[in-house]
């Protein structure tokens, strides 16, 4: 992890990089995505970290927000996520009364 310690120059003029605008305009006009804005990139990480099943908790933690408030915005559930969420109460209630009724049978 040594070269973390160093920071990073430009091959052309030797100097610290002060930005990374300029690397990020080219992938993403590369890319396709002039429209995307590094900001965004926040957002997806969120986003997919929640629907990926991590908590709001560890989610404000790797986003560095001081409350799960902020996390909140950032992080957008997808209308699939909330389905299986829904859908695991009626699964709970047939599970147990199935369960119920089989076991005293």
């Amino acid at each position: 992890m040594e070269h973390l310690d160093k920071p990073s120059r430009s091959p052309r003029t030797g100097l610290p990089f002060r930005t990374i605008y300029d690397g990020w305009n080219n992938a993403r006009c590369e890319a396709g995505l002039e429209d995307v804005r590094i900001h965004d990139l926040r957002h997806s990480f969120a986003s997919f970290l929640i629907n990926g099943g991590r908590s709001l908790y560890e989610v404000q933690q790797l986003l560095g927000h001081s409350s799960t408030t902020m996390t909140q915005r950032y992080a957008h559930l997808a209308r699939e996520t909330l389905l299986q969420a829904a859908n695991t109460v009626p699964m709970a209630i047939a599970s147990d009364f199935y369960g119920a009724t089989a076991s005293s049978k």
